[in-house]
């Protein structure tokens, strides 16, 4: 593979992506750049992408540095500061949406999924933050500040559907939002999202869910699905959690009836009750069941189906714990919200990037190498800065000579301009003394 040629397909890769007159452009529609044209907004864009994957630069000066590194001229601590705008954080949302229509997800699903029009995954991840943040991102606990992250992820098409960030308190299930999109997709549910009348609705929307039994849900069984011979337990008429420690048979199938209240209508909620299908799939190491509840037929899906199915779920968990462990997602040290919403979409961007890169790398490669998840993200990490800067070269800034941006970035701060954790330090000293 010739070098040249092999980089010059990486940056195309890259602008493809995201390209520079675009980010211009729409820079400008949102008013993240002002009158002046000093700020280069590609490279702030790929600054904060790459600055972000390369572990030791994601500080708001490691941001600053790796922008002067590729930038024709640099910016001072308090010009690169008062940029970090909420136009900025809705800039950066714009285009993690944008990455999420063009970068596929790689798919671990080893399920048919044939049978759907899509499979959908539901899931949120909780991230702590900065405790002066308890009351934009109210957290569960007094004296904590915490943000949610929401996925909703197709993994037929392998992309992210959905994103949204709410403070920690805002419950998952209130960004599920059911409708006629449901129809002919399977929707695979955190037990956050676990609700009878979200149930039902998926089923009257012609769709399908399955999602873990909760502990306190004990539904009444009205019927067995499966017969046992010999002197099986009967279970009709029991409630499933009442007898499941009774049981030693390796499945149960069992259809049972669920009582919820529907919406509210004319100022009242009225009781309904609706059937559906609990599975228990025998975990022998741990001598208990794995109960789901599902509105899937009995005559296509069997019990392990649906276990198999569920794994699928296994996919978002991967994703957040890639976002927290090779990103840090959940270790932002700044008590400004506005930076917290960049510094969280700049970890998104940076993921979507390193998957778009996968993708080219994959197609690059011989057919019979593997890439790890998570060993791929720890590449991706080391060659970070060094994708950075020929990605300047490709665009064609020619940054300041080095020795004029170690001077620039090794010397005092004047003070009438105050780094920003001082800034934050003198805003918040009244309220930590008092």
């Amino acid at each position: 593979m010739h070098t040249k040629a092999s980089s010059s397909r990486l940056m195309r890769r890259l602008t493809t992506l995201f390209p520079s007159e675009f980010l211009e452009e729409h820079a400008e529609e949102l008013g993240v750049v002002e009158r002046d044209r000093k700020l280069q907004i590609p490279a702030f864009v790929w600054a904060f992408v790459f600055g972000f994957a390369a572990g030791e630069s994601r500080t708001l000066a490691g941001f600053r540095r790796s922008y002067n590194s590729t930038a024709d001229e640099t910016i001072s601590p308090g010009g690169f500061y008062q940029r970090l705008t909420p136009s900025l954080a809705e800039y950066l949302r714009e285009l993690v949406e944008r990455g999420l229509d063009e970068v596929a997800v790689p798919d671990a699903v080893d399920a048919d999924i044939d049978r759907f029009r899509d499979v959908m995954i539901a899931d949120g991840t909780i991230l702590r933050l900065h405790e002066f943040l308890s009351e934009e991102y109210e957290a569960r606990k007094e004296e904590q500040a915490g943000a949610t992250l929401h996925l909703l992820h197709n993994a037929t098409d392998q992309t992210i559907e959905r994103l949204d960030v709410t403070d920690e308190k805002a419950h998952d299930s209130t960004l599920f939002k059911t409708g006629p999109w449901l129809q002919g997709r399977l929707v695979l549910l955190d037990l956050a999202y676990f609700k009878y009348r979200r149930f039902a609705l998926i089923d009257e929307n012609d769709g399908y869910f399955v999602s873990r039994l909760k502990q306190s849900a004990n539904p009444v069984i009205t019927a067995e699905l499966r017969g046992w011979r010999g002197r099986a337990i009967p279970l009709e008429g029991e409630q499933i959690h009442d007898i499941v420690d009774d049981l030693r048979r390796e499945y149960i199938d069992v259809e049972v009836e669920a009582e919820f209240k529907r919406g509210l209508y004319h100022g009242t909620r009225s009781l309904d009750t609706k059937r559906f299908r609990v599975v228990g799939v025998r975990n022998e190491d741990a001598d208990d069941y794995h109960l789901y509840i599902t509105n899937l037929p009995r005559e296509e899906f069997l019990p392990a189906d649906l276990a198999t199915l569920y794994r699928c779920r296994w996919e978002v968990e991967l994703l957040f714990r890639e976002l927290k462990t090779q990103y840090e997602l959940d270790e932002f040290d700044t008590s400004n919200p506005v930076v917290v919403e960049i510094l969280l979409y700049a970890a998104v961007l940076s993921l979507l990037v390193s998957r778009d890169l996968l993708d080219l790398v994959t197609e690059e490669a011989d057919d019979e190498i593997v890439f790890p998840p998570e060993r791929w993200a720890a590449t991706f990490r080391s060659h970070a800065q060094l994708i950075l800067h020929e990605l300047g070269e490709h665009l064609g800034y020619s940054p300041p000579p080095l020795l004029e941006r170690l001077i620039e970035d090794a010397q005092k701060i004047h003070r009438e301009r105050p780094i920003l954790q001082e800034t934050l330090a003198t805003a918040t000293q009244p309220r930590c003394e008092g």
